[in-house]
This record gives structure tokens, C-alpha cells and sequence, in this order.
């Protein structure tokens, strides 16, 4: 059994990739389900954010064709369009991934905590289509224990950064003091109530919450002191917004190039901000062709986040140290999973043969034959069906000149030189 990694990430990607080939909340268990049919997959489990794609997989030691062709086929991609941007990694190298994901250390600002939970939603995803198995159970529950311990014990997550963080930082740098300034925030996720969180500490004058479902949204209002409106009611609010922050799970754009340029000229062409961070995106890319219209996606956003990266850099040296140390332990209980299934398949054969040699000395004393010859019978056969597969295979050994191996099994079956025959 291996643990396999596949995926596209914002290190391996442009967005146009990444968003071909994301998944939302309601197509995961689909997915899952699909996955699980593939051949050599035993257990799986799909991150899918803003940033990344990534299929986390127990597999058969020998996986007879790449994770690639699953993806390509059940996103109808053509051939080659990922070949350049994804990546594979097996065993330690997945462990050491999987723990640097989840405390932060492989995202695009560097430590931020929402890819944690993030993580979690994937695993619980895993764990409802019951996807995750044994070997993911531990390695997520596994995972978690450390970014705790990495939360903890650093301070790589200290500083404000992160993407929600970049595009008020950035909103300030295009509007100046933002008390005067009305934001229109669409989606009421985590990234969005953590954009709120912040445009609320910088004093913004009015925040209006768009979200599909309309109590979410006024529930998330009610927590900044904004006032919330149903998606559909979005035109009519756009002209009115100097910042617009959208991440929703919409497969389609939801903000047009046009209706974009309608509200520039309503706004007789005062400049409007606005931040894509979802993935698949929310505005049309052609928004940036428009004049007075300053349209940011997640990449862009690469070019504003190194404020306080130098303390977070500085502790993430800490923080790889913990992560390596763990990454080893997972593989030391990964390797013992190993020995105690050989052990369990080879007790198994062992009661195998006992289970049929004592039915036939059964029946042998039914028939009324001398016990004692049945016994002996019984002993000699015995010995003789359990040593019979090693003693060939150290003769082989032996002819081969296979030192190593005839050492191995002298260590195996506890023998030394006062064993042997005079």
C-alpha cells in the first residue's frame, strides 16, 4: 500500500488551468465515487480550493495507469492541457506535502490558516462517502496534530496576512482611507467574512453582502454591520460599490464585462476595485479591458502579500523542522503497517495448513486408525508444509550467492551457530 498524491497547484498552474479542473462542494461525492472505481485506488480523498486540486489516494503498490488520465477523463479535458502543470508525489514525499498543506507552509501566503479548514471539509467530505479508509484517517487526523503543533509552537501564522488581508491592503492603495468608500461583498464564505472582518477595521463606510442564499448572507451582514441583498439583486447595487470582493462556487461568471461598464458610466467613471478570488472566477477577464475598472484575480495578488512575509519566512524554517519530524513518524507507522499485514497473511497461511491437517487426522482416529501413528503423522507433516517454501528459497539463495538473504532469514528464525549440528 502507497500513499499518492496528484494534483495542480498555484506553483504548477495559471488560474485558466486551475479553474478547468476545480470541483465545488456538490460535485465532490460524485467525484469521490468515481475515483474510488478506479483502478488501484483503495482510498481517496479532493482538496479543491481558489489554489489548488489535489487528489489524495491510497493506492496498490503498483498503480497500472497515472492519476492524470482519471482526472483528464472525468473532467473531459483534452489531452495534455495539465501535462505541464501537474505533479505527482508517492509515500514520504505525499506525507511531507499533506503535513505542509494543512499548517500553511504550501500556500500562496505562506501560513495562512483558512487552508486548514479547508482540509478538514475535504476530509469529512472523504469520511461521509466513506472514501477514506485506515491509511487517510491517520494521515489527516494526523496532519491536523501537527498544524496545531506548528500554530502553536511558531509564529508563522502571527502576522495579518493572507489573501482576504492583500485585497483590503490593495483596496487602500487604489482609494485611500476607505471611511467614505462602499464595498459590495459577493459569497458569504470564510475568505469573504474574513475580507468583511478586515474592511470593517479599516473603518469602511458601508458594506452590502450579496450571497445565493439570502439568510447567509444576512447573518454574515448582521456580524459587520452591513446590510444584506439576494444575488439577483445584484445589478442594481453595482454602481453603488467603490470595492467589489466576489468568491462564490458559481461555475459561470456572475459579474459581465457589460454590466461592469453600464456601472462605471453611473458612477460617471469614479474607479471601481475588484478582487476575484474564486476559482472557477466570478468576473469576466475581459472587466480588465475596461477603462476605470481595476480587476485583481488570486495570482495578481502574488505581487501585494510580502508585508510581514519576512517574520512568517523566518518562523516557516521552524515550522519545516516540525514537519519533517513528523513526516517520519507517519512513515515509521506506515512501514509497521507493512510487517503486521505480512505478519497477519502469514499466520493466516499458517492455520491454514494446521486447520487441514487436523480435519484429516480426524477423521483418520474416526476411522479407528493407532493415535499415536495419526500424531506423529500429524507433527511430521506439519513441520514439513511450514518449512517447505523458506528452506527452497535459502537454497535458491544459497546457489545465487545471496549472502544477504541467507543472513536475513538466519535472523528471522532466531537460529545461531550452537543450533546447528555437530
Amino acid at each position: 500500500m502507497s500513499i499518492v498524491i496528484f494534483g495542480v497547484s498555484h506553483k504548477t498552474a495559471p488560474i485558466d488551468v486551475r479553474e478547468r479542473v476545480a470541483l465545488d462542494g456538490e460535485q465532490l461525492p460524485e467525484a469521490l465515487r468515481a475515483l474510488l472505481q478506479y483502478q488501484g485506488v483503495n482510498e481517496a480523498l479532493i482538496l479543491s480550493t481558489c489554489n489548488r486540486t489535489e487528489l489524495y489516494c491510497a493506492v496498490d503498490d503498483k498503480l497500472n495507469r497515472p492519476l492524470a488520465d482519471w482526472l483528464v477523463q472525468y473532467k473531459a479535458l483534452e489531452p495534455g492541457v495539465i501535462d505541464s502543470h501537474f505533479y505527482t508525489l508517492e509515500n514520504e514525499y505525499a506525507i511531507r506535502h499533506t503535513l505542509k498543506v494543512a499548517c500553511g507552509l504550501d500556500s500562496m501566503v505562506l501560513g495562512e490558516p483558512q487552508i486548514l479548514g479547508q482540509l478538514k471539509q475535504a476530509y469529512a467530505a472523504a469520511v461521509d462517502g466513506k472514501a477514506a479508509g485506515k491509511q487517510l484517517n491517520k494521515l489527516l487526523q494526523y496532519s491536523f496534530s501537527v498544524a496545531k503543533k506548528v500554530r502553536t509552537e511558531t509564529a508563522v501564522g502571527a502576522t495579518p496576512v493572507s489573501v482576504a488581508y492583500a485585497a483590503v491592503r490593495l483596496a487602500r492603495q487604489i482609494h485611500g482611507d476607505l471611511d467614505a468608500k462602499t464595498a459590495l461583498l459577493i459569497g458569504a464564505g470564510e475568505t469573504i467574512a474574513l475580507v468583511a472582518t478586515h474592511l470593517k477595521s479599516q473603518h469602511i463606510q458601508r458594506l452590502v453582502v450579496a450571497n445565493r442564499t439570502l439568510a447567509r448572507a444576512e447573518e454574515l451582514a448582521a456580524e459587520v454591520g452591513g446590510t444584506a441583498i439576494a444575488l439577483e439583486d445584484l445589478p442594481a447595487h453595482l454602481a453603488a460599490a467603490d470595492i467589489i470582493v466576489t468568491s462564490t462556487a458559481s461555475r459561470l461568471p456572475i459579474i459581465t464585462k457589460g454590466a461592469v461598464a453600464n456601472a462605471i458610466k453611473a458612477r460617471r467613471f469614479e474607479p471601481m476595485f475588484i478582487v476575484d478570488l474564486a476559482v472557477p472566477r466570478d468576473v469576466e477577464p475581459e472587466v480588465a479591458e475596461i477603462d476605470d475598472a481595476y480587476l485583481y484575480t488570486v495570482d495578481d495578488l502574488n505581487n501585494v502579500i510580502t508585508e510581514n512575509m519576512e517574520l512568517r519566512s523566518a518562523a516557516a524554517a521552524q515550522a519545516e523542522e516540525i514537519v519533517n519530524l513528523h513526516t517520519q513518524g507517519y512513515m515509521d507507522w506506515l512501514q509497521a503497517q507493512d510487517g503486521n499485514t505480512v505478519i497477519v497473511e502469514y499466520r493466516r497461511q499458517a492455520e491454514s495448513i494446521k486447520d487441514e491437517l487436523l480435519s484429516k487426522a480426524q477423521r483418520r482416529l474416526a476411522a479407528g486408525e493407532d493415535a499415536s501413528s495419526v500424531m506423529t503423522a500429524l507433527a511430521h507433516t506439519l513441520v514439513n508444509k511450514l518449512i517447505h517454501h523458506p528452506t527452497a528459497k535459502i537454497r535458491e539463495a544459497t546457489v545465487e550467492g545471496r549472502s544477504d538473504l541467507v543472513a536475513v532469514a538466519r535472523e528471522l528464525f532466531a537460529l545461531n551457530e550452537k543450533t546447528l549440528p555437530e
